[in-house]
């Protein structure tokens, strides 16, 4: 929400579907190394004020910049919010439990429908998460703005790379949001970012979140219900819904999320991993297919994307190229990506980069963005509904690093809602 902290750190004003074979495997290549290349151009997308951006500051890839400096400013004109950067001090000392040890008799199972110890879950809800989402919602501003201007191409490789950018948060995030209440909310009024989002778990059986939210010249919204299977080793999650994506001047675009699994339950180091085919469907001149590679055990060169953007004839007007936990880039036109593409891809556009992880890490792994919205002040708690994320005890005692008060009332929530 846009309230202030009692936090007395200075601010900082600083920049912060169809399936394919594949055949087309080796179009993948070392996305990090090609960033470090000298001929790679800037389009300015990654540069902004920000209340969530970097300490350090935001390095760019190359002195070259053609964007139009009206593109770039979009947004610069919302205000600065003052936000916490770092999570409570935890009261109690965290106990090591082992995953395998509350989930291996439920191989096969519907893991959505398990109950686990709050040891297991990070202090947001599903509800939080779907905003999380939103984080880059600057690439929606922009893809308006491009639009207003007669560029379509430029507003859906927009929207094509805020559909990426919603996964990069998930990085090292290997612990599971609250499952809400029916009829639970979240609801953030962000200035600083030109948006208000509010989100609501609809159902229980199954579980469904809805959610809306509008911007600068934009809408979006979606539903979602998230299956997840547990194999042994791994769990894979299959989102079902569809996401929505509408400007002012009447353009949509829909799509939906792709497959994520969670790999290492019982050996090795936790982590997760997003892949199949991602179709974003506009209803004008424009539509784009993003394939997200499914990392293998001795991919070196994992999280990458590929996709073209195409117009109703079918031709390719663009080549995108990135990884969902980086960055994302485009050249016009049709290109062959093979090996590290440097040479063919050297005059690549920049659309989108993460940000740079917060100053005070949190043992959840959440971004800067994410450990802003589960803050509750005394002014904020006096306007929202009982019904908010934020007022949930079991999710505040786990924030707090209560872990038994946290584990009681997580267990008699469920209760009550089983009832």
């Amino acid at each position: 929400e846009g309230n202030t902290t009692d936090s007395d750190d200075d601010p900082e004003r600083v920049d912060a579907a169809e399936e394919e074979t594949d055949d087309d495997d080796d179009n993948f290549f070392d996305t990090r190394e090609f960033l470090s290349s000298s001929s790679f151009k800037d389009n300015g997308s990654d540069v902004r004020a920000s209340s969530f951006s970097s300490d350090d500051g935001l390095n760019t890839l190359g002195s070259e910049d053609d964007t139009d400096p009206q593109i770039k400013s979009v947004g610069n004109s919302f205000p600065y919010i003052k936000r916490r950067k770092k999570l409570p001090d935890p009261v109690e000392k965290e106990k090591g439990i082992s995953l395998w040890s509350m989930i291996k008799d439920n191989i096969g199972k519907d893991l959505t429908k398990v109950c686990l110890p709050v040891y297991f879950n990070e202090p947001l809800s599903s509800l939080q998460k779907c905003f999380e989402d939103l984080e880059y919602s600057f690439l929606l501003d922009r893809a308006n703005e491009w639009g207003k201007r007669g560029n379509s191409l430029m507003r859906i490789l927009n929207v094509a790379a805020f559909a990426v950018s919603g996964y990069s948060s998930t990085e090292g995030r290997i612990c599971k949001p609250f499952n809400p209440l029916l009829g639970e909310t979240y609801e953030a009024d962000f200035p600083d970012k030109g948006v208000h989002f509010f989100s609501e778990k609809v159902s229980h059986h199954p579980t469904i979140v809805a959610c809306h939210c509008e911007g600068t010249g934009w809408k979006f919204w979606g539903d979602s219900n998230l299956k997840s299977k547990f194999w042994g080793r791994s769990i894979m999650l299959e989102p079902v819904g569809v996401l929505t994506l509408e400007f002012e001047d009447g353009e949509v675009f829909q799509w939906s999320k792709v497959t994520t699994s969670i790999y290492n339950l019982i050996l090795g180091k936790l982590y997760c991993d997003h892949y199949g085919t991602m179709q974003i469907k506009g209803n004008r001149e424009y539509s784009c297919k993003l394939k997200f590679k499914e990392q293998s055990i001795v991919d070196r060169n994992p999280h990458q994307v590929h996709g073209v953007v195409q117009d109703k004839n079918g031709k390719t007007a663009a080549t995108l190229f990135g990884k969902w936990n980086e960055s994302m880039q485009y050249v016009n036109g049709e290109c062959s990506i093979k090996g590290k593409g440097q040479e063919s891809l050297s005059e690549a556009d920049l659309l989108w980069k993460k940000s740079k992880p917060p100053k005070f890490p949190t043992r959840y792994n959440l971004t800067r963005f994410a450990i802003t919205l589960n803050e509750l002040t005394p002014d904020l708690k006096e306007k929202l509904p009982p019904t908010d994320s934020r007022l949930r005890p079991d999710q505040r005692y786990l924030e707090n690093g209560e872990y038994e008060m946290a584990n009681s009332e997580k267990l008699r929530l469920e209760q009550r809602q089983r009832q």
